[in-house]
């Protein structure tokens, strides 16, 4: 497949994405000032993002990461979730915010938030750089969401297609 050929116009650019993550991080701020926040960020998509919106988060933080996916090489879930890589952290009574990439169907993200709360967090709450709700099929909904798209296959910005093209500034997409 040639992607090069499939890839379209910028959705978003880096600078989109750097003045959403400023709004978000202040407002994430607020929500837990004088407190300390655990940003969780999903490997490998999430990378990216986090490190953008931690800059702009000015309580405390501590940082951790999780691997998991849905994902083979194609472009469409699995369905089946995976723990690749567990937290080191203990966020037993602890303010945990799920850093992610995108929420398509929300398996992923439901499993990860399900195994989190079992650890009893003093808070939950998810931050996702984009939001797929037409792909829906869990019932996950993100505190913090930095953009909804429509139903496309993105890359770009810490998001691949078969691990590639994860280090564009900016989110493109794929055409069908």
């Amino acid at each position: 497949m040639d992607v090069e050929k499939r890839q379209k116009k910028v959705l978003l650019t880096g600078e989109q994405i750097a003045r959403r993550a400023a709004e978000l991080g202040a407002q994430i701020s607020e929500d837990f000032k004088g407190e300390t926040v655990c940003l969780v960020g999903t490997l490998r998509g999430a990378v990216m993002w986090m490190a953008e919106l931690m800059k702009n988060i000015t309580c405390d933080t501590v940082i951790d990461f999780v691997m998991a996916s849905s994902y083979g090489s194609g472009t469409e879930s699995s369905g089946n979730v995976k723990i690749k890589k567990d937290l080191d952290t203990d966020i037993a009574g602890k303010n945990v915010i799920i850093i992610e990439d995108i929420i398509d169907t929300g398996n992923t993200l439901a499993a990860l938030r399900d195994l989190f709360a079992s650890r009893r967090p003093r808070s939950l709450k998810i931050c996702t750089l984009l939001d797929k709700p037409s792909r829906r099929t869990a019932a996950v909904k993100a505190d913090y969401v930095g953009f909804e798209i429509e139903n496309l296959f993105v890359i770009g910005y810490g998001l691949d297609y078969d691990q590639k093209y994860r280090n564009l500034p900016y989110v493109s997409y794929l055409e069908d």
